[in-house]
């Protein structure tokens, strides 16, 4: 498998639904129950860390990063996504995305990124960890997934200097 990191366009988008549907049906990846429409889900993400990783034509992943909030103060933080396809996880796809976001967030300015990772998610929180992001702390109780109250590991990474 060859491994290739570009820009997502508009064309991706139906292969970045379906990968996101299946994180979604995992619960282990995120409160959310259904996707977004795609409209919904650009105007949340910032358009200059939005990517995709291919294998020839094929979406294997994608990654982007969200404002973590409106105010001023705080226009260097974001939230990072990293979803790998089913059947394409464990192969180098989803630290591949995520060191070309914590790459492009840097060249924006961008100073923190941080995750909410479900404790279980053993496998997100170890990627995150190997691309530089220490965990905070626990999120206890901080939402309901299927009329269930999760935690959430919060991560962050500073960009040096």
């Amino acid at each position: 498998m060859t491994i290739s990191i570009e820009t997502m366009r508009r064309a991706h988008w139906p292969a970045v639904r379906d990968i996101y549907v299946e994180g979604i049906e995992t619960r282990l990846a995120t409160f959310e129950t259904e996707p977004p429409a795609r409209e919904v889900w650009s105007a949340a993400h910032l358009a200059s860390c939005r990517i995709v990783a291919l294998d020839a034509a094929t979406v294997l992943g994608w990654g982007a990063l969200s404002p973590v909030s409106g105010r001023c103060v705080y226009r260097g933080v974001a939230e990072v996504s990293v979803y790998v396809g089913a059947g394409r996880r464990r192969r180098g796809v989803g630290r591949r995305l995520l060191e070309e976001l914590v790459r492009r967030s840097e060249a924006e300015g961008l100073w923190t990124l941080q995750a909410d990772v479900f404790p279980e998610n053993e496998a997100s929180l170890a990627l995150h960890e190997r691309c530089g992001f220490r965990r905070v702390g626990v999120r206890e109780r901080i939402g309901r997934l299927d009329d269930v109250w999760r935690d959430v590991v919060l991560l962050e990474r500073r960009r040096p200097g």
